[in-house]
């Protein structure tokens, strides 16, 4: 067996040992799939960890209305193929109850805004534990996350307050009101994931590799021209060759310039790239040092 193969059967066996402890020792939970290439993974180290039974838990996607279509129709038909139970809450309903509140609701990213719909579906379906697909390697306040991080009634994370977890030993308990968030994937880095993509011959939204759009140039980032994100006074658009490396929000989520058209192109590419993927991408991160910090005390995954 050659090295690169033993470390991605240690990581995916660790993955689908975390699984199976979610299904043994937590009450109703939930697999949480946004259509992007982590949680892409989750869903095949559910298969193999349940498979040819059923989930033992239903997939949600927590919808904010501004999600790229290539994602959202992904997400559609993995989970049509899978066969499996999909809830969709949407960031839109939260606005129209008035839990959400934005200054300008058909424009300002609603990223941040996806905790409070989250934090009512655990409400209405009491779920006490939810799985995730962050990885450490994404943010330093990720990187302070356990694989079962606690949440308190309020749905609220305290970095000072996590569970040791000696030995692979997870304290899963919890009281009504509270919950589990789960990250079978923590140990794995973004060169790990898309070497296992490449592997498993995994699909992903045609957005990871490299395609032509309309960017803008705009601090650093390649902003996508949208409708949610149109030219600013003084801007112009130009036709690049790129990739998204990671997919949330269109408000806050760019793509690098890249021609990796193949998970082995992205592999390679990866290998030698010296910025994180939302430190590459993700606008929303870039508000302050601490932002990731302070969406996550607040119920953000």
């Amino acid at each position: 067996m050659n090295t690169e193969q033993g470390h991605l059967d240690w990581l995916e066996s660790e993955a689908i040992h975390i699984m199976r402890e979610v299904a043994a020792e937590c009450s109703n939970s939930v697999l949480l799939f946004s259509g992007g290439k982590d949680s892409a993974v989750l869903l095949r180290i559910a298969e193999k960890a349940f498979r040819p039974g059923p989930f033992p838990f239903p997939i949600m996607h927590i919808d904010t209305g501004h999600n790229f279509p290539e994602v959202l129709n992904f997400r559609d038909q993995r989970v049509a193929e899978l066969g499996e139970r999909l809830i969709v809450r949407f960031v839109e309903d939260s606005i129209k109850h008035g839990t959400v509140r934005l200054r300008n609701p058909l424009s300002d990213s609603r990223n941040a805004a996806q905790s409070i719909t989250l934090l009512e579906a655990i409400s209405e379906f009491q779920f006490g534990a939810c799985i995730g697909g962050a990885r450490r390697d994404e943010e330093k306040a990720r990187a302070k996350e356990r694989i079962f991080s606690f949440r308190d009634e309020f749905g609220h994370w305290n970095p000072k307050k996590q569970r040791p977890e000696l030995w692979h030993l997870y304290n899963t308990r919890v009281h009504p009101g509270e919950n589990m968030r789960v990250f079978p994937i923590s140990n794995w880095t973004e060169l790990d994931v898309w070497q296992y993509i490449a592997r498993e011959k995994l699909s992903l939204p045609k957005i990871y590799f490299a395609h032509e759009r309309q960017v803008i140039r705009r601090q650093g980032l390649l902003v996508p021209l949208t409708e949610l994100t149109p030219l600013k006074a003084g801007e112009s658009a130009e036709m690049c060759m790129v990739r998204f490396r990671t997919v949330g929000d269109i408000s806050c989520t760019c793509p690098v310039a890249s021609t990796a058209a193949t998970p082995e192109a992205i592999v390679a590419e990866t290998a030698v790239t010296q910025i994180t993927e939302r430190g590459a991408t993700r606008m929303d991160d870039q508000t302050s040092e601490s932002s990731m910090e302070i969406r996550k005390k607040a119920g953000y995954f």
